[in-house]
């Protein structure tokens, strides 16, 4: 008898990607208005929340045996469910190994540790990989991440080692062991320009990069990677969610950027 959880509401991407890419998805009753991947994702599920707001009346309707949410964000959505008799679970990493042990311990609960066992695998080898070719590199960037533009946010723990994975040095990397936003808050815009990052990537959790209203701002002209054409816009959607776009379609992007990068300084 299968005692593994059919009717799973996923809050946020990450574990709606996970089940597909295990097979599972027919356990998926509602999404996140948020989830883009897989793609067609969103004509066959059910949207019945954002990150910060859902929809109780839809979700409990929907009769779910299990709740998948993220962060302590979503702790109020967690709450007010768990009020109702809903079993809810709330992942609370913030790093490559807990992207694994997310994987792991959702494939055990649909019973599919062996082949969730086989993806975390698989994306160790990429990651395997790629840092066997940057230890040829001769030079490495710099890099600086903004995940918000006001107030300046710095990037969270999983993009820094995936930054660092990639071969690029993470300029704030002291500030992405904190796992909350508010304390990754960059307080003087002058820091990145002392800095003078080769490369800058940005991500504004979902809302489109204008790279004028980030090289506006005092003296940011003069940073390396302005001055060069070395600032890219990485999506959200591969590079903030924290499960397989991050080490799939993320980490592809940002090394093949630094390796560009790379490239160029040898010619």
């Amino acid at each position: 008898m299968d005692h593994c959880p059919k009717r799973i509401v996923c809050l946020t991407e990450e574990t709606t990607e996970t089940l597909y890419l295990l097979g599972e998805e027919e356990r998926i009753v509602g999404i996140s208005g948020f989830t883009v991947r897989p793609k067609g994702v969103r004509q066959e599920k059910q949207i019945v929340s954002t990150f910060t707001h859902a929809s109780y009346e839809e979700i409990i309707a929907l009769s779910p045996d299990l709740v998948i949410g993220f962060s302590d964000i979503q702790a109020e959505i967690a709450e007010k469910l768990i009020r109702r008799g809903i079993t809810v679970w709330i992942n609370n990493y913030r790093s490559i190994s807990g992207i694994y042990q997310m994987i792991y311990q959702l494939g055990s609960l649909v019973g599919k540790s062996k082949e969730a066992n086989a993806l975390i695998s698989g994306y160790q080898s990429k990651i395997e990989h790629i840092q066997s070719e940057v230890k040829q590199w001769s030079v490495q960037p710099k890099v600086y991440f903004e995940e918000w533009y006001d107030p300046i946010i710095s990037g969270i723990k999983w993009v820094s080692e995936i930054v660092q994975i990639c071969g690029g040095i993470d300029l704030f990397h002291h500030l992405s062991e904190e796992s909350l936003a508010k304390d990754r808050i960059i307080k003087d815009a002058q820091e990145v320009v002392d800095s003078n990052p080769d490369i800058v990537l940005v991500s504004w959790c979902g809302k489109m990069f204008k790279p004028k209203r980030m090289f506006e701002r005092f003296h940011w002209k003069s940073i390396k990677a302005f001055q060069t054409d070395d600032y890219y816009e990485i999506p959200s959607s591969v590079i903030l969610q924290p499960g397989p776009a991050a080490l799939s379609d993320g980490i592809d992007q940002i090394h093949g950027i630094f390796k560009q990068w790379v490239l160029k300084q040898q010619t």
